[in-house]
């Protein structure tokens, strides 16, 4: 019997999505982070901390366009539904990421006074795609439905996924600098957790309350043991953190890239969480991923192009970390 059947395509498909959005709120999400919490008083911790993400930031944004094109080639009823639903707050964000890239490259072309006011385009930039991205989750965790609870939620949602990547992304210039711009950046992490840990609580105790769906299975055992862990393993990882950012920095930068780790196991708990908690509703409440898949034919003919193009992506990530690894130098332009 053939193992691509139509049930195992979807998932197949569901899964390669989920990895491709965790990995871009990872990776994009550690340079949104540094754009976000941009020393505006201090130009030379401003060109280190862009230098840090020189190399990797234009990549990064392969994974959103990856898991897009996943959902609209996979599951396009579900893509149509959750656009309709996301359609301002996905142009906002969009808006975001192309001031963000316009701003990185205006930034080396400009007289040096007005190297400043693209500084300030490219926080704002990213500031504008992290709330973006926030809000958008906190309407799809309220079902995709708008109202005064549900928008208040959503802007709540928005300033602690900013948070979330305020704290990656100082956590990553823990790892990548020394001297004051490190001390700023153990600093930043510190509060941007305090936010992060309170929207991760937020959203762990509503969303059983909006979604019958999550309340069953957060409760029913033996499922209910599984959900039970993650949530502790994602706090146990907040108290460490903090832990680790108390005693940083050690002598010969010892432990730099410990934050950075203990972030990454944060978000991958938050959204194992989520992912679990909604399956298998891909439109929560309303459509399954089975429901929402394309056709079987359809799904099997993607699948030989993504068993091609994901490990090419995965493997030019890999050699570009591994070729831009160590600290980061201020950029310097000619």
């Amino acid at each position: 019997m053939s193992l691509l059947t139509a049930e195992n395509l979807a998932l197949v498909f569901a899964a390669l999505t989920a990895l491709a959005v965790l990995l871009y709120a990872i990776l994009d999400g550690y340079d949104l982070g540094v754009g976000i919490t941009l020393p505006m008083k201090q130009e030379a911790w401003r060109d280190t901390s862009i230098a840090s993400i020189g190399p990797f930031w234009d990549a990064n944004e392969t994974w959103l366009v990856l898991a897009v094109g996943l959902l609209l080639v996979a599951f396009p009823a579900a893509h149509s539904a959750i656009l309709h639903a996301l359609y301002l707050p996905a142009a906002l964000l969009l808006i975001g990421l192309i001031l963000r890239g316009v701003a990185f490259d205006f930034r080396a072309k400009v007289k040096p006074e007005r190297k400043i006011h693209w500084d300030w385009t490219f926080k704002c930039g990213s500031l504008l795609a992290t709330f973006s991205q926030g809000f958008m989750l906190g309407i799809y965790v309220m079902g995709l439905e708008y109202h005064i609870g549900s928008v208040i939620f959503a802007c709540f949602s928005g300033l602690c996924v900013t948070a979330a990547y305020a704290m990656i992304g100082n956590a990553w210039l823990i790892g990548k600098t020394t001297g004051d711009l490190q001390f700023h950046a153990i600093r930043q992490c510190k509060r941007a957790g305090v936010w992060t840990l309170a929207g991760i609580l937020t959203v762990s105790a509503i969303n059983p309350l909006v979604n019958a769906n999550v309340y069953q299975v957060w409760t029913e055992p033996p499922l209910a043991y599984l959900f039970a862990a993650i949530p502790l393993l994602c706090f146990a990882m907040f108290a460490l953190g903090y832990l680790a950012l108390k005693r940083l920095p050690l002598p010969n930068d010892r432990g730099a890239w410990i934050p950075f780790f203990i972030c990454k196991v944060i978000f991958v708990c938050s959204f194992a969480g989520l992912a679990l908690s909604f399956y298998p509703f891909v439109v929560p409440n309303q459509m399954t991923l089975y429901e929402a898949a394309s056709s079987k034919e359809s799904l099997t003919i993607i699948f030989f192009g993504a068993v091609i193009v994901i490990p090419i992506i995965a493997a030019y990530t890999a050699v570009a970390y591994y070729a831009f690894r160590g600290k980061a130098d201020g950029l310097k332009y000619y």
